[in-house]
């Protein structure tokens, strides 16, 4: 891994312009971990061409002269609808990890979900950012281990650590293996020694989250309206309609195509929020007019990390967060509740 970059570069005018920084930074094994893909890379690069398939309308004359990016999230206001997506063993970006990705994204006023398989442990990434008034929400991501009192035992130092939520991935239990042989002092700390995540895990274990712990939980992984409908049944604090970047199953729908269909089902009764190939603010602007309440950044993010460590990843953010409101103000919306499918052509991707 070569050393960040001591300065912004010049030349980034968007997020994306950041990938080709990343893997001139990263060595093969670490920008082939963090660009994998299932298969021949079908669901990856479906989720990019979704978004790109919607257009935005400007309207006119509508006399916006300022937009307002604020909004509320399971109680809690924050300032944008960004989350940093939970992504595992950060420091094979950066020497910093998931506490560069952590600080970039408080300073931002951008959500944080620390992954369960972490290479920072997550009290360390709780203390650096939990008194920042100006930060998002700060939750933690879990995968079912097939004991559970492992499973509770990670539960309960989120708990203590201060998390707000935690957020159940359930689309990655089954998956082709991926060879990666960690650095020395990468790994990822939370996991027990010999822990085997749940084969299969059911909606029983979902309860059973749910009445072991006081946090929230939303579910992570969603694609398909039946079980949108059985979240709101369960009384979930939310979903991430989300087919882990294209990592899990090629061939799986677009998480932009999903998103209509998910929010439809859902009825307004919890939060939807997605991700999934948004690299831009207009994409963002596009999620949150087919009915996303908020998005998650996963790769960008990653790629201003290992570019440029905090301050990279916090230009990401900024980079995103700005599109975001230059597309508002061109449509009209004076703020995030305005964006609505009537923006965009087609309605849906």
């Amino acid at each position: 891994m070569q050393p960040a970059l001591e300065a912004l570069p010049l030349s980034i005018r968007c997020a994306r312009d950041y990938a080709a920084h990343a893997r001139s930074r990263l060595d093969a094994q670490a920008w082939d971990y963090f660009d994998d893909h299932a298969g021949s890379g079908l669901t990856r690069r479906a989720n990019r061409r979704a978004w790109d398939r919607v257009s935005l309308v400007p309207r006119v004359l509508r006399a916006v002269a300022h937009v307002d990016t604020r909004m509320q999230l399971l109680g809690r206001n924050q300032p944008s609808p960004l989350l940093v997506a939970p992504m595992a063993l950060q420091r094979l970006a950066h020497p910093d990890g998931e506490l560069g990705s952590a600080l970039a994204a408080a300073s931002q006023g951008a959500g944080f979900v620390a992954s369960m398989q972490s290479s920072v442990p997550l009290q360390q990434i709780a203390a650096a950012v939990r008194n920042d008034e100006g930060r998002g929400p700060l939750w933690f991501q879990l995968c079912l281990l097939q004991d559970r009192a492992a499973t509770l035992a990670i539960v309960r130092q989120a708990e203590a650590a201060g998390y707000e939520a935690l957020v159940l991935t359930v689309d990655a239990t089954i998956r082709a293996p991926r060879p990666l042989v960690l650095p020395q002092g990468v790994q990822p700390v939370h996991l027990p020694a010999g822990a085997a995540f749940h084969p299969a895990p059911g909606w029983d274990d979902v309860a059973w989250l749910q009445s072991a712990s006081s946090l929230p939980v939303l579910l992570k992984g969603v694609l398909h309206p039946a079980d949108a409908a059985q979240c709101a049944r369960m009384g979930l604090a939310g979903l991430v309609v989300s087919n882990h970047g294209g990592r899990v199953l090629d061939g799986a729908v677009a998480t932009a195509q999903a998103l209509p269909r998910i929010v439809e089902a859902a009825g307004g009764r919890l939060p939807v929020l997605v991700d999934g190939g948004i690299a831009q603010g207009t994409d963002v602007a596009k999620a949150l007019a087919l009915g996303a309440r908020a998005v998650l950044l996963g790769r960008p993010v990653i790629h201003g990390l290992a570019a440029a460590g905090a301050a990279g990843a916090a230009h990401v953010l900024r980079l995103i967060r700005d599109q975001l409101r230059l597309a508002m103000a061109q449509c009209g919306a004076a703020e995030l509740a305005e964006l609505t499918p009537e923006l965009l052509f087609p309605a849906f991707p």
